[in-house]
């Protein structure tokens, strides 16, 4: 198995060189830090921008991924096939050649990974380790697709907040969710959600996001914003004391909500099967 997994790294080690001179990272802005209190101005400024992310509900795009971690930094090329709560695919391609490697399935309780230069197929359950062992972040499936489109899933009602932050001219506001706080960055003349902080219920950062580099699109008769820039930021306490992982998405063309989207993912006969639920190691620590 270890073999096996050694073998799929060189997804990610291929051609890197060749994108190592103009490697993008996380750049992260300062969040409001002024208590203020809830008026119905900015409880109204959340109902609204809960619902945009209920009008994306596919994406058809081509994106230059870059991840980062203690041990590992890498330039991708991917094209994203999206369907939300659905079917996810990603074909990765490598250095300035843009020779494919692997082709990701991920769908809410099983993936699947495509070893093109192993002839490999690596599949398994839809965990958070799961991936981890495949990208190097620790993410849900809902997460990674949200992240992907670009949006930002606020299911919880103004009920839920617990305090909002005003400065520099932005808007936070901290969430009660299960499991921990959730904290949202608003522009509220935009009214685009720019950032995205998690806690753990003991009040510890695991992931940071942010948005950047909108384009309006119209969708169900509506304009909405959507980022070209995904700046992605977790923080991992088994590695380095506090090892950070870093996801970079830029996309150069996309599709949103298309027509006639057809996620289409075969494994081919022959390949070796590894069962990612009783691989242990996880080859990007």
């Amino acid at each position: 198995m270890k073999q096996g997994f050694r073998g799929f790294l060189c997804i990610f080690l291929v051609f890197i060189t060749a994108g190592c001179a103009d490697f993008r990272t996380v750049t992260i802005e300062e969040w409001p830090t002024e208590s203020v209190a809830l008026s119905e101005d900015l409880a109204e400024l959340y109902r609204d921008v809960s619902g945009t992310s209920k009008v994306v509900s596919a994406i058809d795009g081509y994106a230059d991924i870059w991840i980062r971690t203690p041990k590992r930094k890498e330039h991708l090329y991917g094209t994203v096939q999206l369907e939300r709560s659905n079917d996810m695919r990603i074909i990765v391609s490598a250095g300035v050649v843009g020779w494919p490697v692997a082709d990701m399935l991920f769908r809410p309780d099983s993936l699947f990974v495509h070893d093109m230069l192993n002839n490999r197929a690596l599949q398994g359950t839809s965990h958070p380790d799961n991936l981890e062992k495949i990208l190097g972040l620790k993410v849900g499936y809902e997460f990674l697709s949200d992240v992907l489109a670009g949006v930002v899933t606020v299911d919880e009602p103004v009920q839920a907040i617990e305090r909002v932050y005003e400065g520099a001219g932005k808007v936070s506001y901290a969430v009660n969710v299960e499991g921990g706080k959730k904290e949202l960055l608003v522009n509220p003349l935009t009214r685009n959600i720019e950032g995205i902080l998690f806690f753990d219920s003991r009040g510890r950062k695991q992931v940071e996001v942010h948005f950047k580099k909108f384009s309006p699109f119209v969708l169900d008769g509506k304009k909405v914003n959507l980022p070209g820039e995904i700046d992605v930021m977790m923080f991992n306490p088994r590695l380095d004391g506090a090892g950070k992982h870093e996801l970079v998405i830029v996309y150069d063309e996309r599709v949103v909500n298309p027509a006639d989207l057809d996620i289409q993912f075969n494994l081919p006969e022959n390949v070796k099967v590894i069962d990612l639920d009783r691989v242990v190691q996880l080859p990007w620590m």
